[in-house]
Order: structure tokens, then C-alpha cells, then sequence
């Protein structure tokens, strides 16, 4: 194994069909459990509306005295391979260069890979009087269909895509080979780029703490369908206060869904030791909330007790509530702006001999993916879209590469020189290989890896580069550098970088969960400094493996929030493209 490195290589037509509204919500209006948890995402994990456009060129003519009447259909890839048809457009008659009206607004959700396909059909003239929705697809004329995923749309400069049509796969090759091309172009809604800056205060609150006033500070949650509500934003904590004025929040309608969509505003009493003490909470809207800051008024929290709300004195108010259109995520993308990805795999000891079953790296024959392979694929597969060369850093950490000492940030790849690896496979390929080429050692640091990903962010930056890295540190065991590891996050924090921790196994992750940003007070250097923003998500893979909720969606939701951040506390602003 070589020693850590930190490299930076590198025609309109008659319309026929009724189509209802003109435009579909398509893969937004197709709740499960995950996408009720995925609309609570904005720039804390996207979500985001995307208008996608349809037109094509050079389509077979399957129509003996005219030309096509195609339509296209517009269908979502389950994970289990199967289809659900989301939109189907209107009908455009005798053309082979079609551009239909109807548009397709999809929910698009930077957590997870949106596989699509699109089947385009010459439709029988019998059936121009007839809703496109009642139009049996068996009985049309098959012209050509294409797949791609959300993601490869609109990481194009110009969201636009040119996609070849090819025949059903399955079906026997045809004659006549050419079957079109299909162009989809992707915009993002408005909505998606107003945010609403909120003050809050609270007055009388109860106090907490035996000898002081209590610490408090707000968390705001999305209701999901199951399981518990999600983070979205916080306030800082104010010590010794019971009548709080925070700093402004910033919450944006892709954030929560809708204006209308139920959040939970929860006051707690901070404690250092991260056992908080809840004071009260509420549940409104976006919309709630505005009409409370119009009319001046309060809402008392209420505390569940004894399987009861009790009502109590203590009151929020809200200061503060002005809406403004902001750069998104996606405009960022659009302009250049690509996140690269990173990894850094734990090879202490505590993980187990990797020749035995009950080990976290044991490589099983039936190729069924353990916890540190699963994780890099999961979190891999949807950052690769936001990276153009592919070309990822991987390391290990807490094992003795052969004839060296322990080492705390080893290329994965065993070189001595560089620690890229080309794509997904070959952190998968290098990680193997390393498992059969190091003694599996300890302890567990994590300082070293971080440090050495900062670098790269680091010269990345001053060279102008228009990247924000995402360095993934996957580890089973409690780490024994926590002020060295909180002194180079703290020192991060001021780089385009972002680090996602995934915990294995059964061991105790509360020192993780301190580094995690989400709940209470910022991370403090040994020198006293504090970070300038929270660049950290952790997830203990044994809390979601069992849930609805996948582990990369738990640990990509505050990226974008992250990524934006950055960009606005260094006033870099999306280049307008030019048309």
C-alpha cells in the first residue's frame, strides 16, 4: 500500500388527444414512504421541480398515406426493474420532427438515481377523439425508446439531452436500424428558487436547568410518513435565556415540499453532553407560520405527556418572514459547478478477520455486498452524475500495509504516488485487493484522511477549480482522536468539502453524532475557533438499514444545503449561461 497522497490530477403539428391539465406530477404525485421523505428535502437534500420538455427528429414514418402521429410515454424505473408509467403526452399528428406542448414536471431528488424510460408510439387516427390516458399502448405503433437517469439531464450545461431511439429490448433486430433521436430539455420551476428568511422568538420558556436558565435553541422537522421527522433547519443556541431572539432561518418551499406542507418546531434545552431536554413544541406550515408573523401573534408550545399534548404558557413568535428568489443548487450545476467524490474505508481490527463470515469486510462467494461495499456503491451511484472525469481519491485507515508500520491514510490503490482510482468499480476493485494486503491493525483516527482530503480541496480552490468534494468515511468503531478530528473539521469548514460518515456494526456512535452539526452548537477547535458551517452528516447504518429510508438518502440530505452555504459565505454566484 503507498502512503496517503494528495494529488489533484487531472414542426408544431395538430395537436389530437385530450390531455387533461397540460402538464403531469408525474413522479411527484407517486407517494411511497421514500418520496413523502425526499419532498421534505430542499437545500437540505434536494428537492426540486423540474419541468422536462419533449421533441424529436428524424422518427420512422410507420403511416402509409401521411406521416407519424407519435406520442410519448414516459415511465419510471422501480428499483426491482419494473415500470410505472408517470406522464403520456398529447398526440401530435403527421410529423416526424415533433415538438409537443405537454410537459412533465418531476420531482427531482439529488439523493437518489431517477432511472426513466421513454417510449415513443405512432398512435391509429381512430383513436384522435379519445384521452391520451384511455389510448391502449398495445394497439399503437411502436417507433423507438430510450432510457437515461434524471441526474444525466440536467448535469448537462445546457439541461438538454440528445438520446438515440432504439428498438424494445428483447425484440428481435429490425431492417430498418434507425429509429430517431429523442430531445428532452429540463427546467426548474420557480418555486424552487424562493426561500423564506424567519426570525423566531420565544418568550417564557421554561427553564431546565437546576441552577441557570436554560440554553435554548429551535430545530424545525418535516413530517414523513413513518418513522421520526427530519431535520431541516436550526437555530443556534442561546445560553441562559428564557426569552430568545435567534438569528434568521432559512427555509425554502423545495426544503419542505409545499407552503402548506406541516413542519415541527421543536425547543429544546441544550446539553454538552447531547441528551437535550425538549421545552415545547408546535406544528404549522410554512403558511402558518406567515399568517402568525402578519397578525403579530403567538402559539403556545405544548410538551407530550403522560400520552397527552399539555398546553403550556411558554409562546413562539415569529419576527421575521420575507420570501427571495435564490441561486439553487441546480443553477450552480449548470453553470460548471461538479461535487467529486471520495473515500476513506476503516481497517482496524475491531472489524473482524475478513476470511471469516462474521466479519464487516468479509468478501462473501455469492457475491452479496457487505456493509462497506453497499455504502460506497449506494452513495457512489449517485454522486458519479456530478463528476465528469470519475477519477475518485480512496483510502484506508487503521492497518499495516505489508512491511510498513500502522498507517492512518494509505492509498487504496497501493500506490506510493497517487490515490485516484478510476470510478465506482475501482474503489471496489482496490478495496478488495487491500483487504488481502494489509494487516487489519488500529486505532481508529480520523484526522489524518480528513486532513488529507482538505488538502486537496485546499490546492483545488486556489487553483480556480469549480469543485466541492464529498469525502465518505465508512467506519465501525468509536474514534480516539475526537479534538484532533473536531480541529481539522473546524479547519474544513472553510473548504469546498463536505464529509459523510457511515457507521457499521454494533459499536457506540455518539461521539459521531457530536461531530454531526445537526442538533446544538457548532464544533469548536482546541484553539477555540468555531466552525464557519456544519460540513458533517452521519448515519449509524443499523438505524436505517430496516426503515424505508435507504442510508445514502439519510446521508446526502443536508449536502446541497452544505454545497450552498459555501457558495453564499464566499459570494460565489452561478455564471448566467450564454444562449
Amino acid at each position: 500500500m503507498g502512503n496517503c497522497c494528495s494529488d489533484v490530477s487531472s414542426g408544431a403539428g395538430a395537436i389530437v388527444g385530450v390531455g387533461g391539465t397540460g402538464s403531469s406530477a408525474g413522479l411527484a404525485t407517486t407517494n411511497d414512504a421514500v418520496d413523502y421523505y425526499l419532498k421534505s428535502r430542499g437545500f437540505n437534500g434536494l428537492f426540486s421541480q423540474i419541468e422536462l420538455s419533449f421533441s424529436a427528429s428524424n422518427l420512422r414514418d410507420r403511416d402509409v398515406l401521411s406521416k407519424s402521429d407519435p406520442m410519448v410515454v414516459v415511465y419510471k424505473i422501480e428499483k426491482d426493474a419494473t415500470l410505472t408509467e408517470v406522464f403520456r403526452s398529447e398526440v401530435v399528428l403527421n410529423s416526424l420532427a415533433p415538438k409537443w406542448i405537454k410537459k412533465f414536471i418531476v420531482a427531482y431528488h439529488f439523493e437518489t438515481v431517477q432511472k426513466l424510460l421513454f417510449r415513443l408510439y405512432d398512435v391509429d387516427t381512430k383513436f384522435q377523439n379519445s384521452r391520451v390516458e384511455m389510448i391502449k399502448l398495445d394497439e399503437q405503433q411502436f417507433l423507438g425508446e430510450a432510457t437515461c437517469a434524471l441526474s444525466e439531464i440536467i448535469t448537462k450545461s445546457t439541461r438538454t439531452i440528445t438520446l438515440d431511439l432504439k428498438r424494445k429490448e428483447g425484440f428481435a433486430a429490425q431492417t430498418q436500424p434507425h429509429h430517431g433521436k429523442l430531445i428532452i430539455h429540463a427546467e426548474e420551476s420557480l418555486a424552487s428558487k424562493i426561500t423564506t428568511e424567519i426570525v423566531f422568538r420565544c418568550s417564557s420558556l421554561e427553564s431546565k436547568d437546576l441552577f441557570s436558565k436554560s440554553d435554548p435553541f429551535l430545530v424545525v422537522s418535516k413530517i414523513v410518513e413513518h418513522g421520526t421527522p427530519i431535520p431541516v433547519s436550526k437555530t443556534e443556541v442561546l445560553k441562559n435565556n428564557l426569552n430568545p431572539i435567534w438569528k434568521p432561518v432559512f427555509l425554502s418551499v423545495q426544503q419542505v415540499g409545499s407552503k402548506e406542507s406541516p413542519l415541527i418546531i421543536e425547543c429544546s434545552d441544550f446539553n454538552s453532553n447531547g441528551k437535550h431536554s425538549l421545552i415545547g413544541k408546535v406544528q404549522k406550515s410554512l403558511a402558518d407560520l406567515e399568517k402568525l408573523h402578519l397578525a403579530r401573534q403567538g402559539i403556545n408550545f405544548s410538551l407530550p405527556t403522560a400520552g397527552q399534548n399539555k398546553v403550556l404558557k411558554s409562546q413562539l413568535f415569529v419576527e421575521k418572514f420575507t420570501e427571495t428568489v435564490q441561486h439553487t443548487f441546480l443553477e450552480y450545476l449548470a453553470s460548471g459547478f461538479e461535487l467529486s467524490f471520495m473515500v476513506a474505508i476503516d481497517f482496524t481490527a475491531s472489524n473482524g478477520n475478513p476470511r471469516l463470515p462474521d466479519s464487516l469486510h468479509y468478501i462473501a462467494p455469492s457475491g452479496q455486498l457487505n456493509a462497506y461495499q453497499k455504502a460506497i456503491v449506494d452513495v457512489g451511484e449517485v454522486l458519479q452524475f456530478y463528476d465528469s472525469d470519475k477519477r475518485f481519491p480512496a483510502w484506508g485507515f487503521g492497518a499495516r500495509p505489508i512491511d510498513s508500520p500502522v498507517s492512518h491514510c494509505f492509498n487504496l490503490n497501493g500506490s506510493s504516488s497517487y490515490c485516484e482510482v478510476d470510478g465506482i468499480q475501482g474503489i471496489m476493485t482496490s478495496y478488495t485487493s487491500a483487504l488481502y494486503n494489509v494487516s487489519l491493525a488500529g486505532p481508529t483516527l480520523f484526522g489524518p484522511v480528513i486532513n488529507s482530503a482538505a488538502m486537496i480541496a485546499s490546492q483545488s480552490l486556489a487553483q480556480g477549480s469549480r469543485r466541492y468534494y464529498v469525502l465518505l468515511i465508512i467506519t465501525d468503531g468509536v474514534i480516539t482522536d475526537l479534538q484532533e478530528t473536531k480541529d481539522a473539521l473546524v479547519s474544513a469548514s472553510d473548504l469546498p468539502l463536505s464529509i459523510l460518515i457511515v457507521g457499521v456494526g454494533g459499536a457506540d456512535f455518539k461521539e459521531m453524532e457530536i461531530l454531526d452539526g445537526d442538533r446544538g452548537e457548532r464544533l469548536e477547535s482546541s484553539s477555540g475557533r468555531v466552525a464557519s458551517r456544519d460540513i458533517v452528516q452521519f448515519v449509524a447504518l443499523r438505524d436505517v438499514q430496516h426503515g424505508e429510508i435507504s442510508v445514502v438518502q439519510a446521508l446526502l440530505a443536508e449536502l446541497p444545503s452544505q454545497f450552498l452555504t459555501y457558495m453564499r459565505i464566499r459570494n460565489m454566484k452561478p455564471i448566467p449561461l450564454h444562449e
